[in-house]
């Protein structure tokens, strides 16, 4: 096995004399997702991809999808993964600063959002959804680097050559000593078999680059009603799943049955069920949105 990189990045990217916690590349990270929505969706609002839509109207939109993001992806980790921390502090669910947020809780709470809009501007929520969908895949990309920056959310143990050590994971003492120590027992290949899989770049990789090409390619063509999401849905069920078998499951959780089932595949099998109905649906809908490039 050759030498795993251990991994030594400061989760601060900006330090702030004013602000003791500076600003974490997690948060920019999320800055990033929603400017890449921002952006990819005005060129779809000018291809008249969601028919009497302005630009301004747009934005309202991604304001209330930010806020479907924030509110639903923190509630649903505390009630997915964290739901006995919950019992016993109501109050950590609003502790954002302790990290903790949950695609399928994300995905719910911007439904949720995306309804109020549509409703209010007087669409059919899923072409609403048909829209979005292909503006999501970037910011999960960002969302998973910043997990990888941050040392959270590692894989499960493997020799393969581009192995990492992530400190956090580490038994004690070694998770609190210094990063060049930890170099130092690499280099003597005292840390072989505690190097893990960099899953949060495998699906930087897959639900972030991977779907986000696949549904831009989909959609550079009207599609009937459904469809979009559909392949949304099922894309990313079928990457988190596959994912999942090289990702360490939540210690508090571990797996749920089998021995390789974990929480993560449980809530992304109802999505990628949900996914072939959508498709499968769409083939006899309308097809609402107008041609471009």
């Amino acid at each position: 096995m050759s030498q795993p990189y251990v991994h030594d990045i400061d989760p601060i990217a900006l330090p702030l004399p004013f602000w003791p916690h500076g600003v974490h590349w997690y948060g920019l990270m999320y800055l990033l997702g929603f400017a890449a929505a921002w952006w990819l969706g005005r060129q779809r609002v000018r291809q008249q991809r969601l028919p009497g839509v302005s630009e301004e109207a747009f934005g309202d939109l991604l304001f209330y999808g930010m806020l479907g993001v924030i509110v639903g992806g923190r509630l649903g980790y505390m009630l997915f993964y964290a739901f006995d921390t919950l019992l016993a502090d109501p109050l950590s669910l609003f502790r954002l600063k302790d990290g903790g947020m949950s695609f399928h809780g994300g995905l719910l709470g911007v439904l949720v959002a995306l309804a109020w809009w549509s409703r209010k501007h007087r669409l059919h929520v899923f072409d609403t959804l048909d829209f979005v969908a292909p503006l999501v895949p970037p910011g999960l990309g960002f969302g998973r680097i910043g997990n990888f920056i941050g040392g959270e959310l590692w894989g499960r143990s493997t020799d393969l050559p581009w192995a990492v050590v992530f400190p956090r994971a580490l038994p004690e003492p070694l998770r609190h000593a210094p990063p060049e120590v930890l170099r130092e027992l690499a280099a003597q290949g005292r840390l072989d078999g505690l190097a893990r899989h960099p899953s949060q770049l495998y699906q930087a990789a897959l639900e972030g680059l991977a779907l986000f090409v696949l549904l831009w390619w989909f959609s550079s063509r009207p599609r009937n009603r459904y469809a979009v999401s559909g392949l949304f849905a099922l894309g990313y069920a079928v990457f988190r799943i596959a994912i999942e078998f090289v990702r360490e499951p939540d210690a508090h959780i571990g797996y749920l049955a089998f021995g390789w089932l974990t929480m993560g595949q449980l809530l992304s099998l109802p999505l990628a069920a949900l996914g072939l109905f959508l498709l499968w649906r769409s083939r006899h809908s309308p097809c609402v949105a107008k041609g471009g490039t």
